[in-house]
């Protein structure tokens, strides 16, 4: 165990998580030039600078503790993990970014055997801060990336708590860039009275904010994609799940640090009627 405290450490992260987030709308508001990485989806110089800005906290606030981040792992810089690491993506939502809009997200997870144990969110174009703050704690505010403000604690806290599904009239999250057929079958498989479309990890914090129920992810993600939303929404009294129930475990580092298919759900996993 790392010992590290999600309060401290959360303090730690607030302002370069906000100079990350200077750098990305820097990017945001003018022209971009977008590279294509081996898997072929797409990078830009905002990704890059921002997780340097991040790598570059993490070792003050925690050093020793192995970083393992999206484009550190593209460019072929992969650490040896153990029973403790961090999980870094810069810029979660690189296509909502490159298309102007403003769900993208900065995410930074601890992972301690195996389970995300503390998670930060920060969505710089909405100013939307959620974070994890002790055991069973998960807060948000809203706070703007040129803030004056120089510590999470001059900010008002709001407690998150996800809610309770209703199984007759579910509220459900899709990814707003990668619906495909095999979600569609499986969300009709719920009694889903509403479906909203979403980008990168603030899917999570919709159902941790008890404004949504689940969210079905039959697709490809990596570790870095997850962590932090997961962190935050078990903290706020939700779960998150593989199709046969167990829980969603990281440091998959054979596999590249890929996720199997989950969904992530409020305080009740729901059985299909089908």
């Amino acid at each position: 165990m790392t010992g590290l405290e999600p309060r401290g450490l959360a303090e730690a992260l607030f302002q370069p998580v906000l100079a990350a987030g200077r750098v990305e709308m820097a990017y945001y508001g003018g022209a971009l030039d977008v590279d294509r990485k081996a898997d072929s989806s797409p990078v830009t110089a905002a990704d890059r600078e921002s997780e340097a800005i991040l790598i570059e906290a993490l070792a003050k606030a925690a050093p020793g503790i192995p970083v393992v981040a999206e484009e550190s792992v593209a460019s072929g810089s992969i650490p040896m993990v153990g029973d403790a690491f961090f999980l870094v993506d810069p810029l979660d939502g690189t296509r909502e970014f490159i298309n102007k809009c403003g769900e993208f997200t900065i995410n930074v997870g601890l992972i301690e055997a195996g389970r995300p144990v503390f998670g930060l969110v920060y969505a710089p174009a909405l100013g939307e801060l959620f974070a994890t703050i002790g055991p069973g704690r998960a807060v948000m505010t809203e706070v703007a990336p040129d803030a004056p403000a120089r510590a999470l604690t001059d900010y008002t806290l709001r407690p998150l708590l996800a809610r309770i599904p209703d199984a007759a009239a579910l509220v459900a999250v899709e990814s707003r860039s990668h619906r495909n057929a095999k979600t569609e079958a499986y969300l009709a498989r719920f009694a889903v009275q509403d479906s909203r479309r979403c980008g990168s990890s603030l899917k999570f914090c919709l159902i941790a904010k008890g404004e949504a129920d689940f969210y079905p992810r039959l697709g490809e993600t990596s570790e870095w994609d997850t962590a932090a939303g997961q962190a935050i929404l078990e903290a706020a009294g939700g779960t998150v799940v593989m199709l046969d129930g167990a829980p969603l475990r990281y440091g998959k580092s054979g596999s590249g640090f890929l996720n199997p298919h989950f969904v992530a759900w409020g305080r009740s996993v729901i059985a299909p009627r089908l």
